[in-house]
């Protein structure tokens, strides 16, 4: 059995050209095409004309997209890939952004990122890659930059508050004592004091802010309190029998179970699947059925899905024409509530959202059966119930899952992305833009003509 020579001693020469280093379709290619195409003018602008020249922001977007496409979302790993791959000095025209620049630039300019994902949208649609017809939203858990084990209650914040006070009186009481044999040896009394008043600094301004979102919570729910209390009265005033029980007035102030992750304050301890609760966002995404393309992005604090219909369908409405105005809008029993039918109709969209789970194994019989025509003065959500349990609403509905889940599927498992690097919500939001943005020109490597 012969063997190739193992020689690492004769010298190899690159070609001399950097076009020359990839096959015609690669991913990294088409990257730097659009993102060169698109109008980068805002980024251009925001840089001052002193110091060194800067590398062109055209070039650090193609990095971090086609880092994000790859599954290379830190700054210092994207500067090494400059060094190791092929691609990534490709994208780089052979010189390497330091992982600062990198940083800076992600950090920087997060909100001009929200046009490039607009401007590649428009692309796909000039290359009729689709008719962004329907759409399905849905959102994720993603991991916060922080650990749950970093989260304070309220209750726990006095608790711990309580005992430190105790030990600094103590800590004082022996500092001023005049027989200090009592104190361990090496034991620095003054620093004890400071580390323990820093702590107590710390819980303080942590249940600041606790409280700051306990009385915003507090407003709203006494407006909406004094709404169902004046709709109760005109029932009354009408001479007619309001119905259900008398709304409890909200009571102000924090929650013992009240929380704040000392980390990431902006993030939420959620639920999760598979079971447990981990330190998270909920990310969304709005994706058209027939591309999965992503066409609208946001993150959000909320726990749950019920009210981020109203936004995101307004998100989707600020898109450029041809984007704006899907005709179908899908979505699980999660995004349920008869204003949430309402605000689809009055965006001239006709809303499919799940009311209950379906059955895991219904009956055959049942795929091929069609509803009972429903009366002429029925209700939009009645109208749209009836549209579910047609043959014609089932297959239409059926697209939500095979579209939006492994959009998401394929964002943790193969990109790899699962946990945001950034802190607070507005980077957040910036970050999970890119991610979006890196998944749709992958999308878009694939559906361009060959």
């Amino acid at each position: 059995m012969a063997f190739q020579p193992i020689d690492r001693d004769t010298d190899y020469v690159l070609p001399p050209s950097v076009q020359d280093w990839l096959p015609k379709a690669h991913l990294a290619r088409y990257v730097v095409d659009v993102v060169e195409g698109l109008d980068l003018s805002a980024l251009e602008r925001a840089y001052a004309g002193k110091g060194s020249d800067a590398y062109h922001p055209a070039t650090l977007l193609s990095l971090l997209i086609y880092g994000y496409a790859t599954g290379t979302f830190s700054s210092r790993k994207i500067e090494r890939a400059t060094h190791d791959s092929l691609a990534f000095r490709y994208i780089a025209c052979n010189r390497h952004p330091d992982h600062d620049t990198l940083a800076t630039f992600r950090m920087r300019f997060g909100k001009e990122f929200e046009s490039a994902f607009v401007q590649v949208l428009q692309v796909a649609r000039e290359n009729q890659l689709s008719r962004f017809g329907t759409v399905s939203l849905d959102g994720t858990k993603i991991h916060a930059n922080a650990s749950r084990h970093s989260a304070l209650s309220y209750a726990h914040a006095e608790k711990i508050e309580a005992h430190l006070k105790a030990e600094v009186q103590e800590l004082l009481a022996l500092a001023d004592a005049a027989d200090q044999s009592t104190v361990p040896d090496g034991v620095s009394l003054p620093e004890e004091i400071t580390r323990r008043e820093d702590r107590l600094a710390a819980i303080a301004a942590a249940k600041v802010k606790i409280e700051a979102r306990a009385k915003e919570r507090f407003e709203g729910e006494q407006a909406e309190y004094e709404a169902k209390m004046a709709a109760r009265a005109a029932k009354v005033a009408a001479c007619k029998k309001p119905g259900g029980k008398i709304p409890k007035p909200p009571e102000a102030g924090p929650r013992a179970t009240d929380q704040i992750n000392l980390t990431d304050e902006e993030s939420r301890i959620m639920k999760v699947a598979g079971g447990g609760f981990e330190q998270c966002f909920n990310a969304q995404a709005v994706v058209d059925t027939e591309s999965m393309l992503i066409i609208a992005t946001d993150v959000t604090q909320a726990c749950n899905d019920k009210e981020q219909v109203e936004p995101m369908v307004a998100k989707v409405q600020a898109n450029p024409d041809g984007l704006n105005q899907p005709e179908i809008w899908l979505a699980d029993t999660g995004y349920y509530s008869a204003k949430n039918v309402e605000v689809c109709l009055a965006a001239k969209i006709e809303p499919l959202i799940a009311v209950k789970r379906d059955e895991h194994h219904p009956d055959w019989r049942d795929r091929f059966t069609e509803t009972l025509p429903l009366a002429d003065n029925a209700l939009p959500v009645e109208i749209m119930k009836h549209t579910l349990k047609t043959r014609t609403g089932r297959a239409a509905y059926a697209l939500r899952k095979q579209t939006v889940e492994p959009v998401f599927g394929i964002i943790k498992s193969v990109m790899g992305f699962r946990q945001f690097l950034l802190r607070g919500l507005d980077k957040v939001r910036s970050q999970w833009t890119l991610v979006c943005l890196a998944w749709n020109l992958k999308r878009m490597a694939v559906l361009r003509p060959q």
